[in-house]
Order: structure tokens, then C-alpha cells, then sequence
């Protein structure tokens, strides 16, 4: 889906941006629904496992890439930044937790799940409107949603560390 959500992002036709959105939510929420399916069905693999949440970030990080070339500023880009950032450092500990074989130390915190909520509802009210004509409570609310994910995403980045600090200290 990504170069789908590229391409849709740029194309310049009537509601090329509520399709981006629109492209991206569905995404997002096919995601949530496999990720349920597999867990409920006893259908998880090994594979499904370790491409799941790399597909999850890739997606995410496209997108925030696309909306920081359309909002401009240093405290989206921060948002942004912060976000991409701790996908970055938190994929890392979590491979090397499970080179160590204590992977489930750093298992997904609730924190994390409500942080990734907010961030893919965000994202799909930025993807939908254009901020150079629309000043809408929609724009307001997404931006509001990504800034409060972005410190989720600190606080989520803490709890995650603090749960390997033991092994990171030995090592």
C-alpha cells in the first residue's frame, strides 16, 4: 500500500488527499484486524511476527515523511522526528533483547497501543486535508492528536527502556 499512498498523494485529481487518508486508514485498520485474527485464530507465525511491525512502521514513517514536506514547521517536524526516532531505538532494543533472549521484556505496553492509536487517527485527519486552504477543526484536532502522540511516544520510549535497563546496564 505504501507507493499506492505515494502515488494518490501526489497525483493531482479532486480528493487526491481524502483518498490518501483514506488508502492510509484502511491500511491501518486491515493491520489491527489481521493482528487480532492471527492472535485470536492461533494463526501467528514467525514471519507474520517479524514483518508485521515492520510494515506498521514503514507505513508510518511514509507517511510522516510526506506530511512534514506539506507542514512545514519545526514543531511538526519535531513531532515527527520524535516519533520516526523512537520507532528507530525501540526496533533496535528490541532486536538486541532478543538476540539476548528476553525479547518479552520489551513487550508492547498499553502506553504504546494508545500511542499508536492517536498517531494513526492523526495521520489520517493531516493526510485528508490540505493546510494551505483548509483550517478546519479536523486540521486543529489532528494536530492536537500528533503532538499528543509524539509525547506518548517519549513517555512509551521511557517505559521501554526502563524495562531493559538491567540488561542494557550488563552490557
Amino acid at each position: 500500500m505504501i507507493p499506492v499512498l505515494v502515488a494518490v498523494f501526489y497525483l493531482p485529481f479532486k480528493n487526491h488527499l481524502l483518498f490518501a487518508a483514506g488508502i492510509f486508514a484502511v491500511a491501518a485498520a486491515t493491520d489491527w484486524v489481521d493482528g487480532y485474527l492471527a492472535r485470536r485464530l492461533g494463526q501467528m507465525t514467525k514471519l507474520g511476527a517479524f514483518l508485521d511491525p515492520v510494515a506498521d512502521k514503514l507505513m508510518v514513517v511514509i507517511a510522516l515523511v510526506l506530511l512534514v514536506e506539506r507542514y512545514d514547521t519545526i514543531l511538526f517536524t519535531l513531532a515527527a522526528c520524535v516519533i520516526i526516532g523512537r520507532e528507530i531505538v525501540i526496533s533496535a532494543l528490541r532486536e538486541w533483547m532478543a538476540e539476548l533472549g528476553k525479547r518479552t521484556s520489551v513487550a508492547v505496553s498499553y502506553v504504546g497501543k494508545v500511542k499508536t492509536v492517536f498517531q494513526m487517527v492523526a495521520i489520517v485527519g493531516l493526510l485528508a486535508v490540505d493546510p494551505a486552504t483548509d483550517e478546519s477543526w479536523m486540521l486543529a484536532l489532528s494536530y492536537i492528536m500528533l503532538y499528543t502522540a509524539a509525547v506518548l511516544t517519549l513517555w512509551s520510549m521511557f517505559i521501554y527502556l526502563k524495562a531493559a535497563w538491567e540488561v542494557i546496564k550488563e552490557g
